[in-house]
């Protein structure tokens, strides 16, 4: 399944003001249970934070993890980097227009870019399942961070993310280099990168696909299908979403034994 078409469409909605696309990041908050997950994490490492503050969005789309932490304190430093130049011009003119002075957008390799060690936390969402030198990116991770520094990142698992189930059965998502991480493997490579402390618990359960199919994986297919289904889209989502928004609590609040994503937290 192609999703970059799929975001390019809704680029495409959304840009035309910046109302738009703050309608857009909100949508995405409420629908998105990866979003939900990460979110609760940043408030957690945000508790007790000054204004010195140096955060990297590796792999920044389209921005809304920035357009929300930047939101949060002014003083933050905020830099979003993504290997897709249109992602990057597109949020440089967004967040330029509403005057968030204290971001700034670049195109970058995470596979070579690594900052001076001055960052106090790294966020890379739904990036690593795209790029099969994970350890080299890892490292640079790792160097760009000050000691005590934090990386925070969401990823499909290997019991059942990407929507693979079986052997020799195919991503949903055609971009994805692999299907999954093993909760150890992900752990044991971040350690060999030089991170001395990892945590990792799975998400997206039981609730959390149901939602997942609901809310991402059969408006995708209808959207591959045909463009028309743009217009039928806000009719779907008034029946599901209310069912989306009540298994993403359940998601969040829960804890799973398994589950096809993993949210991991690495210390340097």
């Amino acid at each position: 399944m192609q999703y970059d078409p799929i975001k390019r469409a809704l680029g495409e909605v959304f840009n035309k003001q910046p109302f738009l696309r703050k309608l857009f990041y909100k949508l995405l908050d409420l629908l998105l249970l990866r979003t939900w997950h990460i979110k609760k994490e940043i408030r957690k490492w945000a508790k007790g934070r000054k204004d010195n503050i140096q955060i990297l969005d590796a792999g920044s789309g389209f921005g809304q993890y920035v357009f929300y932490i930047s939101g949060k304190n002014n003083k933050w430093q905020i830099k979003g980097v993504d290997v897709k130049e249109e992602q990057i011009e597109d949020c440089s003119k967004f967040f330029n227009k509403i005057d968030r002075t204290n971001v700034s957008f670049s195109v970058e390799d995470l596979t070579k870019f690594r900052t001076d060690g001055d960052k106090d936390l790294i966020l890379s969402v739904d990036v690593m399942e795209h790029i099969l030198d994970d350890i080299e990116v890892f490292r640079n991770f790792h160097a760009s961070l000050k000691p005590g520094g934090m990386v925070l990142i969401s990823t499909p698992s290997d019991q059942g993310g990407s929507d693979v189930h079986d052997h020799g059965h195919e991503s949903f998502i055609d971009e994805h280099v692999r299907d999954g991480y093993n909760i150890d493997e992900i752990q044991d490579k971040l350690k060999t990168a030089g991170f001395n402390k990892t945590e990792a618990y799975y998400n997206y359960g039981t609730p959390g696909k149901i939602s997942w199919k609901l809310s991402m994986k059969y408006p995708i297919q209808m959207l591959n299908t045909s463009r028309l289904f743009f217009i039928i889209l806000p009719v779907y989502y008034l029946i599901t979403f209310p069912v989306s928004l009540i298994l993403n609590y359940l998601d969040v609040s829960l804890t799973h034994t398994t589950g096809t994503g993993l949210i991991v937290r690495a210390w340097k």
